[in-house]
Formats: C-alpha cells, sequence, structure tokens
C-alpha cells in the first residue's frame, strides 16, 4: 500500500483535531488519558476532523467527549501539531493534527464511542512511551503540564 501514486502529485495533508486529556493525582503527579483507534487499537489522543461551526478547540473537546467521555477546561490555543499518515483500506492520507491540553474534570458514565475504543489513564510518561506516533509521543513527553 503506497503512501504517494506514482505521476501524482501529493495531495495537502488534512486537518485533524485533538485533545491531550490529563488530570492531576491527589500527590501533584500528571496522567494522559488515552483511547485506542477503532480498526488498529493502537494508543492514541481523542482526535478527528474538524466540526463545521465549532472552533479548533471546540472541536477538540467535543472528541474527547465522544471518543472517551470525558469534560474539562480545554486550552484555546494549540499547545502542539503532528504530521501523519492515516491509514484506510487501500490507501493512506497526510493529515495534520492541532492538539489541544484539555484539563479532565469528569467522566461521564455513558459516551457516544464506548462500545468501540478503550480508555485509560497513564502517567504522562508511560503515556509517551505508549503512543505509535513518533511525534505525538514526543510532543506529550515534552509538555510541561504543571505549568498550563
Amino acid at each position: 500500500m503506497a503512501k504517494t501514486t506514482a505521476g501524482k502529485r501529493p495531495a495537502e495533508p488534512k486537518v485533524q483535531i485533538g485533545a491531550i486529556p490529563f488530570r492531576r493525582r491527589a500527590d501533584g503527579a500528571i496522567e494522559i488519558m488515552l483511547v485506542t483507534t477503532r480498526e488498529t487499537q493502537r494508543w492514541i489522543v481523542p482526535k478527528g476532523w474538524p466540526i463545521r461551526g465549532l472552533k479548533g478547540h471546540e472541536a477538540a473537546a467535543r472528541e474527547a467527549m465522544e471518543e472517551a467521555g470525558l469534560i474539562g477546561e480545554i486550552t484555546k490555543k494549540p499547545v502542539g501539531r503532528y504530521t501523519y499518515w492515516k491509514r484506510k483500506t487501500d490507501h493512506f492520507i497526510l493529515c495534520k493534527v492541532r492538539l489541544y491540553l484539555l484539563e479532565v474534570k469528569q467522566q461521564l458514565p455513558t459516551w457516544p464511542e464506548q462500545a468501540q475504543r478503550s480508555c485509560r489513564w497513564f502517567t504522562q510518561a508511560d503515556a509517551a512511551d505508549l503512543i505509535d506516533e513518533p511525534a505525538l509521543g514526543s510532543i506529550v513527553a515534552g509538555l510541561d503540564i504543571k505549568a498550563a
């Protein structure tokens, strides 16, 4: 499965938005919630396509609610960006993701994609290690959330 097609100009990257959900434990340590992808069950942060009528940070918050039932306070400016190849059935799509920090205040008892994904809290270091996309893992590892 090729990532580019011979003789064709590569397409411009498609924009996606994502949330990096975090919470502070009683001891002050930071935890990051990861979700699994629907098809390959890899650990990632909640992310998706822009939503018409919503600003980037609002769409990122919506993705976190739909994919993991998370509600909280989200930054209005991105804290990072990365590019990756999204796997489709017979091709790849180049995507550029804008990431926003979401300080989680609660997790709903049920949410839209609950039956399709797993979600779990990890230490910041473990979350960075478990993420399969190197650029996303580096962003998570390098976040200074205590100062956020």
